[in-house]
């Protein structure tokens, strides 16, 4: 069966790497992956072992934001983790190299190197180039974002049909995950504070000698562990997920990080909670000017040297555990021993006299709307509390359209329901909402609060993962329109001002809803996914 797919007699004694490739040219982020795959082949050839490359699939949020495809995205983690666990298991394989460029298969391969705790190492496909409509890359940085944006901007009569068309058709010019801060690049940053993937790996351009070199030493890394024994699991700390944590509010990152850190920690049988988060963001500022929120795209970053100053300012600081190990052997503080600070005069990075926030912009809140908590992304440029009345809609759809046509106003608590992980299903990301709002200048004006979740390019005031749930009756499912909703960042509160006799009214009258599939892939999720709280995943009832 070997022969055929290129093995030679003596290849039969050589340590079998797989080489997991999520290529697709269903999205701009994994286009380039199979390039990336031979690489990572050869350098895995070369130490000494055979590679073997298999694919599994990916998804485009980016292009089934705001429909409903978008319920298949948190899905496809667990089907790429799911897929990864087979083929490796199933092909005997003795470790393997993982290369992801989009939101959902960097977590999931995560999730399989955890599970199948075999030498492994995870490789970034790369961050996008900004577009730009007049040909110079400095005269408007051009992203995704950019045209979710736009559509608001159009609808608030701000531009024209010719300037959005501009933009839409300008704003991805090639190859590479989504530019800000989003979650592909939070995720990537996060994995290499892990320790999973090889120094600076978070942050290259996806075209570029940097990210082929790359891909090759990885190969090469999974055949040294083989010979030393390292496996992801010696790797995968608690040190290891508070260091991840640390970094990814250091730099602003998505909320999403939240979310798939604590699945990648239950696949790891590490004990990590919502309340880390907290307790590590009291010490730890965001000192990045990355977007969504500020000014920079990743690309900036990784023109003055990435994320591996940051990483070594943060550990000098006493905020990073330099004791965790990596891929490569080392320690986090011997691996980061000989990294040169930023160059003078950069602006993307702050000094932590001058962070953007001095605590984290990952608020766990928690009150009668969020027994088990919500996740808020709160940079306080649009402030630390907003009260408002509530309107409510039963999904995305109908919550955008009172956006556009302006049936939301000035002082409105938007909420978004039944969009969890159980009543979506799948917990769409609520990206169109949030552009819309900041397109038509409400952004300090409305705040949102949806037990579906957010892209990292969402900013404003904005809260997701509200649990318990509208679908298992949570709190959320019992809000009226006009009820008084206060949001506060610095008490970390989400309260609905409804007294507890009038609570427990609503409650007896509510029912649960009919379940929205009854077959296929999303009513299997919906069936075993667990809460967001705990980070949405499908094996934790699991009897073994």
């Amino acid at each position: 069966m070997l022969y055929p797919v290129g093995f030679k007699p003596e290849d039969f004694s050589k340590p079998i790497i797989g080489i997991a490739s999520t290529w697709s040219n269903v999205t701009p982020c994994n286009m380039h992956i199979d390039k990336l795959a031979r690489e990572s082949e050869l350098g895995a050839n070369a130490a000494g072992g055979k590679a073997i490359i298999f694919n599994t699939i990916t998804v485009s949020d980016g292009i089934s934001m705001g429909t409903e495809g978008m319920k298949y995205s948190l899905v496809s983690r667990e089907v790429i983790a799911d897929s990864i666990e087979t083929v490796v298991g199933a092909e005997g394989m003795d470790g393997f190299v993982a290369i992801g460029g989009c939101d959902k298969n960097m977590p999931g391969a995560l999730m399989a190197i955890a599970r199948l705790n075999r030498p492994a190492v995870f490789v970034y496909g790369g961050t996008i180039l900004p577009g730009c409509i007049t040909g110079d890359p400095q005269s408007r940085k051009l992203d995704v974002v950019s045209v979710f944006e736009a559509v608001g901007q159009h609808a608030a009569g701000k531009i024209n049909d010719q300037e959005l068309f501009a933009v839409e058709s300008c704003a991805i010019p090639g190859p590479g995950s989504c530019g800000g801060m989003y979650t592909a690049n939070t995720m990537a940053s996060a994995i290499e504070a892990l320790g999973l993937s090889l120094p600076n790996s978070s942050a290259q351009n996806a075209i570029s000698p940097a990210k082929l070199d790359d891909c090759r030493r990885a190969g090469a890394c999974v055949v040294e562990m083989l010979r030393t024994g390292l496996r992801p699991l010696d790797i995968l700390s608690k040190q290891a997920f508070e260091n991840a944590i640390t970094v990814v509010i250091a730099l602003g990152g998505s909320t999403n990080a939240v979310l798939h850190l604590l699945a990648i920690a239950h696949s790891a049988k590490v004990t990590l909670a919502l309340d880390d988060f907290t307790r590590i963001g009291k010490r730890v500022p965001v000192l990045a000017d990355l977007k969504p929120s500020g000014k920079h795209l990743m690309s900036e970053l990784v023109a003055i040297g990435g994320i591996r100053p940051l990483m070594k300012t943060l550990l000098d600081a006493g905020l990073l555990q330099g004791d965790a190990l990596t891929v490569t052997g080392e320690t986090m503080a011997e691996s980061l021993r000989d990294v040169k600070a930023y160059p003078a005069g950069q602006t993307i990075i702050r000094p932590f006299d001058q962070p953007i926030k001095k605590d984290s912009h990952l608020v766990i809140l928690r009150g009668n709307l969020a027994l088990e908590g919500a996740v808020a992304k709160i940079s306080g440029k649009e402030g630390l509390k907003f009260s408002g009345q509530a309107i409510v809609f039963e999904s995305e759809e109908q919550a955008l359209k009172a956006i556009l046509n302006g049936t939301v106003k000035k002082g409105h608590v938007i909420v978004i329901r039944s969009e969890g992980p159980k009543g979506g299903p799948g917990m769409r990301e609520m990206l169109s909402p949030t552009s819309a709002i900041m397109g038509k200048g409400l952004g300090k004006e409305v705040a949102l609060i949806t037990d579906g979740r957010f892209s990292g390019g969402s900013h404003g005031f904005v809260v997701g993962h509200v649990t318990p749930e509208a679908y298992v009756g949570g709190a959320i499912a019992l809000v009226k329109n006009g009820d008084s909703i206060t949001i506060d960042a610095v008490q970390r509160v989400l309260t609905l001002g409804v007294s507890v006799v009038e609570l427990k009214r609503r409650r007896k009258a509510w029912k649960k809803p009919a379940p929205r599939y009854t077959r296929g892939v999303l009513a299997k999720y919906a069936a075993h996914v667990t809460s967001a709280s705990l980070g949405a995943v499908t094996d934790a009832d699991l009897k073994l």
